[in-house]
């Protein structure tokens, strides 16, 4: 199985329009809704494949995966009849029409308030036993769609497991898989922040700023894209660049129309245009990566409709030929399974894909792919025969002959280049 691998757009500044994301709102809600119909068939690859692992989040084992389908589905009934009746109150009383919008909107806010519960956060609750050494890092979730505490829950427990680290997730409340889509673009089209991400954003800059904190890796799902652009655009304004370098971002099936990281001087990004490769510290943010599903709708209405578009969607694109989009059962049992020690195996198809590396003769300009794979390996670092070849030949050398072509030793693989790999069962990047 081949995985596509995207290297991140330079960002220069010499685009002949303006990104599509500076349009204006009912241009870009008028694109959206095209992308929607453009992806219609994907969106079963929302639910499938199906899973019976307990921790999955549409697995019948669990009676609190019960609840959430249950509510879930509740919300979907209600919330498709109120949007195809609204038409039908043209001809009744306006009292009538303001009476009936009240009942469901009520009707809806009870029920996702069971979703949602009362706190705006949680934390891991799994025992991640003797890796939890890394008091010096902090790690914060955003969550995705129609996702309430008992999935973000969930979500959170997985990841503390797969990285061996206390995770904090970040309620993004629900309030039904419509009203939610509605939201999506509310947020992504008119750049509106909701309560959700001010208080995400909040927490972020916070813990970025705390003396404690020599690393802050935020790890976005869905929706969470959307919000940890904005989030992202705010911090570039407000934190000092030398505390960015801090951050890492992770994505899955990112629902954000863009994601800026500009280069921290003109010299930097001048030398990644003339493909002589790219330190990662060169950027405001060091890391930046997103993983998608080509299956997954959300991925495809987000991350994988923009990433080759003008319009400055940084950060290396991984994307696995395959469909679903939950956190749990499609992105992390695929691409970070568990043995049953609870520990992630060494050895998956995911992992162990070469990666067919894309984008040359693109209109964006993209980074050499030996940066790309010298990022990510931490045994390793990529000689590349020609960084203008969007395909291999690319090989890995160990690293004290990694100029070497005599000591070639195996086409590049996903391990090679993904650096959230490197945090895998609590261990650690040498960056």
């Amino acid at each position: 199985m081949a995985v596509t691998l995207l290297p991140s757009q330079i960002g220069g500044s010499d685009d002949e329009t303006p990104p599509p994301v500076t349009g204006g709102p009912v241009r870009l809600c008028v694109y959206d809704v095209s992308l929607f119909f453009k992806n219609f068939r994907s969106i079963p690859g929302v639910f499938l494949p199906w899973s019976s692992s307990k921790s999955d989040e549409m697995s019948p084992q669990s009676p609190s995966n019960l609840i959430c389908l249950v509510l879930q589905f509740l919300l979907l009934v209600l919330e498709s009849v109120y949007m195809i009746s609204l038409p039908l109150f043209v001809v009744f009383p306006v009292g009538s029409f303001i009476l009936y919008v009240s009942t469901v909107l009520l009707l809806v806010h009870s029920i996702s308030w069971i979703l949602n519960g009362t706190s705006t956060s949680v934390k891991s609750n799994v025992n991640i036993g003797p890796d939890a050494r890394h008091e010096d890092e902090c790690w914060i979730f955003l969550n995705g769609v129609a996702t309430g505490h008992l999935w973000l829950q969930s979500n959170v427990d997985r990841l503390a497991l797969t990285f061996r680290r206390p995770i904090i997730g970040v309620l993004n409340r629900t309030y039904g898989i419509l009203f939610d889509l509605i939201q999506c673009v509310i947020e992504r089209d008119f750049c509106y922040s909701t309560d959700d991400i001010r208080r995400s954003y909040a927490l972020i800059k916070e813990k970025l700023l705390d003396a404690r904190f020599k690393k802050v890796v935020l790890i976005l799902h869905s929706q969470g894209g959307i919000e940890g652009a904005m989030i992202l655009d705010w911090l570039l304004a407000e934190v000092p660049q030398d505390i960015l370098q801090q951050l890492e971002i992770y994505t899955f099936g990112n629902a954000s129309n863009h994601f800026n990281n500009p280069h921290r001087s003109y010299s930097s990004m001048h030398n990644a245009e003339l493909r002589k490769g790219s330190n990662p510290g060169d950027k405001a943010v060091r890391h930046i990566e997103h993983y998608a599903n080509s299956g997954d709708f959300v991925a495809c209405w987000g991350v994988l409709s923009f990433r080759n578009m003008r319009n400055r969607y940084m950060g290396h694109v991984l994307t696995r030929n395959g469909s679903g989009h939950l956190l749990n059962q499609h992105y992390l049992s695929a691409m970070f399974p568990l043995g049953p020690d609870s520990r992630v195996l060494e050895d998956s198809d995911f992992m162990n894909s070469e990666v067919e590396i894309v984008g040359a003769g693109m209109s964006t300009a993209r980074e050499g792919a030996e940066s790309t794979v010298r990022a990510g390996s931490d045994e390793a670092v990529a000689v590349v025969e020609d960084v203008n070849s969007p395909i291999l030949p690319i090989k890995i050398a160990s690293s004290e002959s990694q100029f070497d072509p005599g000591r070639m030793l195996h086409p590049a693989r996903v391990k090679d280049i993904s650096r959230l790999w490197l945090y895998r069962n609590g261990m650690s990047p040498s960056d």
